[in-house]
């Protein structure tokens, strides 16, 4: 054969090389010849297209950022979302790239874009609780002639890749929040059409699954290959063919979401059949991980969760939700357990139609495990939440030793005999006194309880008990706990007790022992929380409610002694805890004495000695007034601390960390009836220093009284008359009467916050003066008055004060010439105002100042709006007077002369204001 000729072969070669160089050339060519064109067209379809903020810091035209397609590439890349999220971030990225159709950019002079890749990207997808998103940034193209859609940019992807992201769906809407770490998705299609398949491969190196709040899925590891088919006219999705790996676990998905105008319609079905335990297990969160690489596990399991319906907020319409699992065959064992937990089986269903928790059915229909020959087994069927009706049967033969091996229970060591045999069914409802026929025994011997927080056990624990109601009824319920008996620390706890008729309780209750409550807590020790407190009790009660209530003292038996030391208490209606540090209770009939009882609360100290009355009946039920008379004295008391805290959530896209503010009004419970002959010496409220309170004070159906009550303040004796009430957390109301003589006024501006924002012009005014005043309103979240809500009038008696600096008489004296009304010295004047709807009405007054008259009348706001009416009456005997109106503000007056002005707008308060302070209590 002929070899063919050098020449041609050089030929060849030339040919090919200076192909591949125009290529080349072209490539680099294409980004110089091009990008004005392409950046241009670009920002102009985004200017167009997008309703929401795009920046970047440089856009770079190249074929090799994404080899072979030539992509414009925006380097720290952002884009704000639609409203109401229009201020923050939906998507940022290192880079993103947009594809650029090479056939339509040369032979049709048009920029398609046919492919998006975003790079180490964070994704914050937000819906609020009104369904509003913030990824309604694209602009649904308009039916434009067809010449003017040829000219334009347009979007018509058919790949989509995401590398390295961090994906955040947080739909307060649904109550559903996603964070995807290690974000890897590539979708392929023909999505330049109205409907089409998208081929998806998705990647997730940690994944978290939260609803209403709890976590369900936490550092999971994701793949998914799905294909999707979407209709862009409908905004529909319908999930095909969706194959899921939750770490070890598979996963089929299919359904359809379809946008809604006000809403979306869902129909998801997610199962995995016939998966193995052990798998099952690996997509748990990591804490039941590790514990699997040290237990076998073996069994079956089927997994179903389905969600269908619409979700529309604006008509409260949600859908059905639904999850059964099952589990066969099942086994567990720990390291080298002397028994297995075998013969695992599980049946569990249940259904929340409507996401109406009212209507919530959880059916488990069984189950049922073995360790050796004891086992434990269950049936447990409940329909409703509030009012739920239950069918429930449950034993137990169990050693507790050999099921905390098998289980593999970490941090805690369990032993002891747990017999169980309750039956119960029928319908818990408290309010009318019903709950379901119960007949239950329990027998726990032996017991011991140890954990890795605290060194030694709870031993000993030995607790006989029977629950029985046979009729269905309060009336008929009765628990014996004959005995119930643990030690700790080598100190014994004894306890024996009978309960009958919860709707008139009788009772027979022993209690004897000594327990340090801060060492038995460290056994079941959590981070962050602390409890401390001692105990010696050596009681004993014995009688009914009705007896109680009644005053059938005679009929009780209550009687001991309890020690408390150290107890640190908490409640729902204050931020910090309440800690008695030592007191002495000694229990006669219905009342409990208090001896030297000595309390804090944080920089609070109290001291008290008195009684409460009703105690057992307040302990045993919630309807029960909690009665009580005391001697109270405190050296300082802070109400500042008193606040109830509220939390507000830093709504960032990392998603951090609850911040607690202190926020919140100070709550009255309802069911006190507590009387207070109190002093103090110190009182701090919000930077107001009080000194030598004394008053009675009155806590009663959620309100505060504190009546006939004097006080030092700046200098001076005060008396007050005070009721104070909660509305909500974050709303109270006040009414109070106040009388101060001559007190000095520079002090109490620099000193008295309300003073200074209700009386700002006196900022440099000198003098004495006296208050006789009332006033009401309403309280906000931080303790400060709604100035609409105010209602009062009263008196302030002006000695001897010199109106320095005053800014009206400031302007009156420029705009008169008159330089003595500029600092005018007042004495012994009375102004008399009236407050209501945000404004100070002041009754007219008249005083004179350097052989002038001056005469004032009108109003000023809590705004600091003005409209005085002033005459000013010349010398000798003001005969002769000058009309003045002064407007504006404080800060700026406007003096005019005449007399015509026009009154302030009033400012209602929409709510109710109570007027609690009877018209004849007087301070």
């Amino acid at each position: 054969m002929k070899k063919p000729s050098k020449s041609i072969i050089v030929r060849i070669l030339k040919i090919t090389g200076i192909t591949f160089g125009s290529i080349i050339l072209l490539m680099f060519l294409m980004p110089i010849l091009f990008p004005g064109k392409i950046a241009e067209e670009v920002k102009a379809f985004a200017n167009k297209k997008l309703n929401g903020e795009l920046n970047f810091k440089e856009a770079n035209l190249s074929f090799f950022n994404h080899f072979p397609s030539l992509t414009l590439t925006l380097t720290d890349f952002s884009l704000k979302g639609s409203s109401p999220y229009q201020n923050e971030t939906l998507i940022s990225a290192n880079d993103v790239s947009f594809g650029i159709n090479l056939k339509s950019l040369i032979f049709d002079s048009k920029v398609t874009i046919d492919q998006i890749y975003v790079s180490e990207a964070l994704i914050n997808v937000k819906v609020n609780a009104k369904g509003e998103a913030n990824y309604n940034v694209y602009i649904a193209e308009e039916e434009t002639n067809k010449k003017e859609a040829e000219s334009e940019t347009s979007l018509r992807l058919d790949r989509i890749a995401i590398e390295d992201s961090h994906l955040v769906y947080d739909d307060k809407s649904t109550k559903i929040l996603i964070d995807a770490k290690g974000f890897n998705y590539i979708g392929n299609g023909d999505l330049d059409k109205a409907v089409f398949d998208i081929y998806t491969e998705a990647k997730i190196a940690d994944f978290d699954f939260a609803y209403d709040g709890e976590q369900y899925l936490k550092d999971k590891k994701v793949k998914a290959d799905l294909i999707t088919k979407i209709n862009t006219n409908s905004l529909a999705f319908v999930f095909q063919q969706n194959n899921l790996k939750i770490n070890k676990l598979p996963v089929e998905f299919n359904g359809k979401f379809d946008f809604l105008s006000n809403g979306y319609d869902m129909d998801f079905n997610i199962k995995s059949e016939d998966s193995k335990l052990n798998d099952f297990f690996t997509a748990l969160p990591p804490a039941y991980v590790t514990w699997l690489d040290k237990t076998k596990v073996k069994g079956s399991t089927d997994l179903l969760f389905t969600l269908k319906g619409k979700y529309i907020a604006s008509k409260n319409q949600k859908p059905d939700v639904a999850f059964n699992m099952k589990i066969r065959d099942g086994l567990i064992e720990y390291k080298d357990a002397p028994f297995p937990v075998s013969n695992i089986f599980l049946n569990f269903d249940t259904k929340l139609p409507s996401l109406d928790t009212e209507q919530l059915r959880v059916n488990i229909d069984s189950i049922f495990f073995n360790v050796d020959k004891d086992y434990v087994k269950a049936i447990i069927k409940s329909e409703g939440l509030s009012k739920p009706n239950i069918s429930a049967r449950i034993n137990s033969k169990i050693d507790l030793a050999q099921m905390d091996k098998a289980f593999g229970l970490e941090n805690m060591d369990l032993r002891g005999v747990l017999n169980l045999d309750i039956k119960s069914n029928g319908v818990y409802d408290k309010k009318n006194g019903k709950i379901p026929v119960t007949d239950g025994k329990i027998n726990f011997k032996n017991g011991y309880v140890k954990t890795d927080y605290y060194p030694n056990p709870i031993q000993n624990i030995n607790v006989v008990a029977t629950i029985f109601d046979q009729k269905g009824s309060l009336d008929d319920l009765k628990i014996t706990i004959t005995p119930a008996s643990f030690e700790f620390e080598g100190k014994p706890i004894f306890v024996n007790a009978k309960l009958q008729n919860f709707e008139n309780i009788n009772y027979d209750i022993k209690a004897k022992g000594e327990l340090d409550l801060g060492k038995i807590y460290q056994v079941f020790s959590q981070k962050g929380l602390d409890v401390k407190g001692y105990v010696n009790a050596d009681v004993s009660f014995k009688g009914s409610q009705d007896d109680a209530m009644n005053g059938r003292y005679a009929k009780l038996q209550n009687k001991g002694t309890l020690m408390l030391k150290n107890i640190k208490t908490t409640s729902e209606y204050l931020p910090k805890p309440f800690v008695i540090k030592e007191g002495t209770f000694k229990f006669n009939q219905d009342k409990m004495n208090f001896n030297d009882f000595i309390a804090a609360y944080g920089q609070s100290d109290f001291k008290m000695n008195g009684y409460l009355q009703n105690v057992i009946d307040f302990v045993l039920t919630d309807k029960a007034i909690l009665k009580g008379n005391f001697q109270l004295h405190s050296d300082y008391i802070n109400v500042d601390e008193f606040m109830a805290q509220t939390t507000t959530v830093a709504d960032t896209i990392e998603n951090t960390e609850a911040n607690a503010t202190p926020a919140g009004v100070v709550v009255i419970p309802s069911n006190f009836d507590l009387q207070f002959n109190a002093t103090a010496d110190k009182i701090n409220f919000d930077g107001l220093a009080i000194d030598k309170l004394k008053g009675n004070m009155k806590i009663s159906k959620g309100q505060l009284e504190l009546k006939q009550s004097g006080f030092d303040l700046i200098g001076a004796n005060v008396k007050m008359d005070l009721v104070y009430g909660s509305q909500s957390t974050e709303k109270a109301f006040f009414d109070f009467k106040i009388l101060a003589k001559e007190f000095d006024i520079k002090r109490a501006y620099n000193e008295v916050k309300m003073f200074k924002e209700m009386a700002s012009a006196a900022e440099s005014a000198e003098g004495i003066v006296s208050l006789d005043y009332k006033v009401a309103g309403i309280l906000d979240a931080n303790m400060q008055p709604i100035y609409p809500s105010l209602t009062g009038n009263g008196v302030l008696s002006v000695k001897k004060v010199k109106m320095k600096g005053f800014k009206m008489f400031g302007a009156v004296s420029q705009k008169t010439g008159k330089d003595a009304i500029k600092n005018p010295d007042v004495s012994q004047v009375d102004i008399k105002t009236k407050i209501k709807n945000n404004i100070i009405n002041i009754e007219r007054f008249k005083f004179k100042v350097a052989g002038f008259r001056p005469r004032i009348e009108g109003q000023t706001s809590f705004d600091g709006n003005l409209n005085i009416k002033m005459r000013l009456g010349l010398p000798p005997f003001g005969i002769i007077g000058i009309p003045i109106k002064v407007t504006g503000t404080q800060d700026n007056p406007k003096v005019k002369l005449g007399k015509q002005t026009e009154d302030l707008q009033e400012t209602e308060y929409e709510g109710d204001v109570p007027q609690p302070i009877s018209a004849e209590a007087k301070p």
